[in-house]
């Protein structure tokens, strides 16, 4: 009887919204964008989210030289920095907003492809658009 009691007050203990309500009950899909994502050099991780209708991503994990970049462009706090910033969803795996570049200390618009389940490629622009650069992130 015991065995039988101690999972019915841990399922009792729990919140409503912790259980599922029906087990036929439908599960919103996850956008494929969303998880965490390395950089081409693997000096950076970034975890990407929703942010109400948005996408955003924070850095969650920096090599030492990465930091000390960061640090050398003034950024002292470089774990936590949102890297990825106001991503609205343009089209099909298509993404527009800002991504921070810590060594350089600035913003610039960007866009986001997603190429793959396991590739992201990232562009930002300077100077209206006239000088570009991409790089392709690999699902961690």
């Amino acid at each position: 009887m015991r065995s039988l009691l101690l999972p019915l007050l841990f399922c009792a203990a729990l919140p409503a919204n912790a259980l599922p309500s029906h087990p036929s009950a439908p599960v919103a899909p996850v956008d494929p964008i969303f998880g965490t994502w390395a950089n081409p050099k693997h000096t950076l991780a970034v975890k990407t989210a929703p942010c109400g209708t948005e996408l955003c991503g924070a850095i969650v994990a920096a090599t030492p030289a990465a930091l000390q970049d960061a640090r050398d462009a003034g950024v002292a706090q470089l774990i936590g920095t949102e890297l990825l910033r106001e991503y609205r969803k343009t089209g099909s795996d298509r993404w527009s907003g800002t991504v921070f570049i810590p060594d350089m200390g600035r913003s610039f618009s960007s866009h986001i492809v997603q190429l793959s389940p396991n590739t992201l490629r990232i562009s930002g622009c300077l100077f209206g658009g006239f000088i570009c650069k991409s790089q392709d992130w690999t699902r961690l």
